[in-house]
């Protein structure tokens, strides 16, 4: 027993041990670049490209190289108008349509509620040893609502001729993000960039108060650039690339009915199968029966 307490001493100096972890945080806080991107995704998602859908088009965007984020923006307008059935081009000058995006408002702003006694400061009359001259906030909730606006438009014209061909109209898109604090517990979450309410990062469900997402505003049922989608090549441009070898023929894929895509678009094209070529056997003809002949009496 002499010996168990010394054992005992050294297993705990042998099992304690510290560790340190080193914290940071960006020049930009997530929920700011949250806000703005997805303001950015939804008002690019509305803009329909079938006017140009086609053609070979260069996208112009000397108007935005110094918005808040512009390289994510001329990215997502990039994609979408490839969703959009565009050809897009590097140069100018191999482009037959330029579209010009320019954007009026990309930011965000804040602001902060209060519900309880904010921290004041007594005017002291008299001073009093021992009484405080300053009154401390007592919240019972507090609210904080940050937003971020995107509002972009886009235009088309012939490179060859300055004509006009097509014009979106301005697109005004508000992202938000909303954190409440209730008798100091908190935050809970909720907005745009969230999906559903949650309770200091964890998502809930809350019947009475959030019973569902809100119905999307400017919805038009086009592609959006955050959702994943898969395009086909045009057949005839497959058929250019790949030739069947000697004494094999190809055979068409036929189109499937029923399985045509809203808006005309089609689904993904099947590849089509090869077969060696076959001649075809005629079929054996069956001899004709002989007519009867009467026997003469």
């Amino acid at each position: 027993m002499r010996f168990a307490r010394p054992a005992i001493l050294l297993a705990a100096v042998i099992i304690v041990g510290c560790g340190t972890t080193r914290w940071s945080d960006t020049r930009r806080t997530a929920t700011e670049q949250l806000l703005i991107s997805d303001a950015m995704d939804r008002a690019v998602s509305r803009f329909d490209f079938r006017a140009v859908a086609g053609k070979k088009i260069y996208l112009d965007a000397t108007y935005i190289k110094y918005t808040t984020d512009s390289d994510y923006l001329i990215s997502s307008m990039r994609q979408h108008m490839l969703a959009g059935g565009c050809i897009l081009m590097d140069r100018r000058d191999d482009a037959d349509y330029i579209v010009e995006v320019r954007a009026g408002a990309v930011g965000t702003d804040r602001r902060d509620v209060l519900f309880g006694v904010p921290a004041t400061k007594v005017p002291a009359m008299l001073p009093v040893p021992g009484v405080p001259t300053n009154i401390p906030e007592l919240p019972l909730a507090t609210k904080t609502e940050q937003r971020a606006v995107a509002k972009i438009a886009v235009f088309a014209y012939n490179r060859h001729t300055g004509r006009p061909i097509w014009q979106s109209g301005v697109v005004p898109v508000e992202s938000t993000a909303k954190d409440i604090w209730f008798l100091g517990a908190g935050p809970f979450q909720r907005g745009t960039i969230y999906d559903g309410t949650s309770f200091a990062g964890d998502k809930i469900k809350i019947p009475l108060i959030y019973p569902g997402d809100d119905d999307e505003e400017g919805t038009t049922g086009e592609i959006s650039v955050a959702d994943q989608a898969y395009f086909a090549e045009p057949v005839e441009l497959l058929a250019d690339q790949a030739e069947p070898p000697e004494g094999v023929a190809e055979t068409k894929p036929q189109p499937e009915k029923g399985n045509k895509r809203p808006g005309g678009s089609q689904g993904v094209v099947r590849a089509s199968h090869v077969e060696p070529a076959k001649t075809p056997v005629p079929p054996k003809k069956k001899p004709k029966p002989s007519p009867p002949t009467e026997k003469k009496k």
